[in-house]
């Protein structure tokens, strides 16, 4: 079996190489910081715990997958999950409330109905119908398979079957994720409900195509779950699944270069000089990165087959996130919804801030709120750790005031939170930059069918034979699910070969 070089210990890195390893790979992990997991990270003060990445997991299955196929135990007897009910309580602009149960159809339209008016909870209901239809039209191909050679068909085929709707003397189809809730679900709060899945991966709902339905489809269809002791706990279950596999990690190598020899990857070189020789290289899949390991400045990298990959979206403009760690004194009360979505009281001021000419940290943002209760990240009873985040430019600087918004914006559905803070930890674009790598902070959406192929990501094979691309800059694109998948969509490819066409 081969030699293999990953550079980066992200969690698609990590999937894939547990991966390679159990085929009987000998494969070893070159990360530049001292630690895994890539953005998934844990800040620790005082006897509170918080986590700096995703603080949710959707969609286990695909971990539960990578620890069925990597060894004996189960993930479920590696990490604790519990299904978060509700999945989210949200504070809408004219200060009604819903809560919404976790993966229930029938309690959230009942739940709708109850706060927002009898049909409310039934438009909803039929919306995520027609959200189930295109994703099982995209599910294979955006999630499970290796982006096809004739990836065009994806941008160009919107897969989500709109409602007729009669504009102007004439019939059209909702063709983006604004639309859809302007015709289709008819509500200012609805249409909030439907948008705040797409902003939460930095999606624009007015440019998003109508097929981003599928995003709080998928968490209704699959449930939303928390990792007891947080999501770094899945980080750290993951990378002793490599270690277990007999993984080699070198932490502190700073990969500078991936080296070529007669056309295809053959090792690394290290920021020290050092060259390390391989038979297949796994690298992030950002385009920075493949564009420097590989020496081309196309906008699209050729597979190793001749085939094309799905154009690179363009890197300005780019999403990131501000969040606000806040180490609270007096306990979370019984009942406290887990995840509250607080949303902007001017939506419109929100979206030309963040998408824009001239993109800027909005004023009064959509916030998500963080209130696990979990004592694993509390000194004890008479405290609270809370988690306030909000998507703001790449690259934007922070400053004191964005914090302090964030805190106002926080207290509409907590009232009196400021008087209760002991301190504060912001986390911003530049740290993530620093974790991960990404240039400004950058943070990447899922892969999405239409729009011209802007939502997809190049492909996991590319220009150079032997060289993958995993992780969120590659298909299928970001979240925790999507690394997974990538990761095991990279160890397919390489086991393989060419004809390997996904999970069956």
């Amino acid at each position: 079996m081969g030699r293999i070089a990953v550079i980066g210990a992200g969690m698609g890195a990590l999937a894939a190489a547990a991966r390679l390893a159990v085929a009987g790979h000998r494969v070893t992990v070159y990360e530049r910081t001292e630690t895994y997991g890539g953005s998934v990270r844990r800040f620790e003060r005082d006897g509170f715990g918080f986590d700096t990445g995703p603080g949710l997991l959707p969609l286990p299955a695909v971990y539960r997958d990578l620890f069925v196929k990597t060894g004996k135990e189960p993930l479920e007897a590696c990490v604790e999950l519990v299904q978060v009910d509700p999945s989210a309580r949200h504070v809408f602009a004219d200060g009604v409330e819903a809560s919404l149960p976790n993966a229930s159809r029938a309690g959230v339209v009942s739940a709708l109905d109850e706060a927002l008016g009898s049909g409310a909870g039934q438009r909803w209901g039929d919306f995520l119908v027609r959200a189930r239809e295109a994703w099982e039209r995209t599910r294979r191909p955006l999630l499970e398979e290796p982006l096809w050679p004739n990836w065009s068909v994806l941008a160009d085929r919107e897969p989500y079957p709109a409602v007729p709707h009669k504009r102007l003397l004439r019939t059209r189809r909702a063709g983006t994720l604004a639309e859809i809730g302007a015709w289709e679900l008819r509500d200012p709060r609805l249409a909030a409900l439907l948008e705040a899945h797409a902003l939460a991966y930095g999606l624009d709902p007015r440019a998003a195509p109508a097929s981003a339905a599928v995003l709080p489809y998928l968490e209704h269809a699959f449930g939303t779950w928390h990792v007891r002791g947080g999501v770094r706990e899945l980080a750290r279950a993951v990378y002793e699944r490599c270690l277990a596999r007999r993984v080699a990690f070198e932490f502190g190598a700073e990969v500078t270069r991936v080296m070529e020899k007669d056309g295809r990857a053959a090792g690394v070189e290290l920021a020290d000089g050092t060259v390390v020789d391989a038979d297949f290289v796994v690298a992030p899949g950002d385009t920075a990165g493949l564009r420097a390991h590989t020496g081309t400045h196309t906008d699209a990298h050729a597979r190793a087959d001749g085939h094309s990959v799905a154009p690179v979206a363009p890197q300005r403009g780019l999403p990131s996130r501000l969040t606000v760690l806040l180490a609270l004194r007096g306990g979370r009360p019984e009942g406290t919804a887990h995840r509250t979505v607080v949303h902007t009281e001017d939506r419109e001021a929100e979206l030309e801030s963040l998408f824009g000419t001239a993109p800027a940290v909005p004023a009064r943002p959509t916030v998500t709120v963080l209130r696990p209760g979990d004592a694993a990240l509390t000194p004890d009873g008479d405290h609270e750790a809370v988690t306030l985040s909000a998507v703001v430019p790449a690259g934007a600087e922070i400053r004191g005031e964005h914090a302090d918004a964030l805190v106002s914006v926080a207290e509409r559905a907590l009232p009196g939170l400021r008087e209760r803070i002991l301190w504060r930890e912001l986390r911003t674009p530049a740290d993530i930059a620093a974790e991960t790598g990404a240039t400004g902070g950058a943070i990447p959406a899922p892969a999405l069918a239409a729009a011209g192929g802007r939502l997809l990501h190049p492909a996991n094979s590319t220009g150079l034979q032997g060289l993958f691309g995993v992780g969120g800059w590659s298909h299928p694109g970001g979240g925790l699910p999507h690394a997974g998948m990538s990761g095991a969509l990279v160890a397919g490819l390489i086991v393989e070969g060419p004809e390997f066409r996904g999970s069956q």
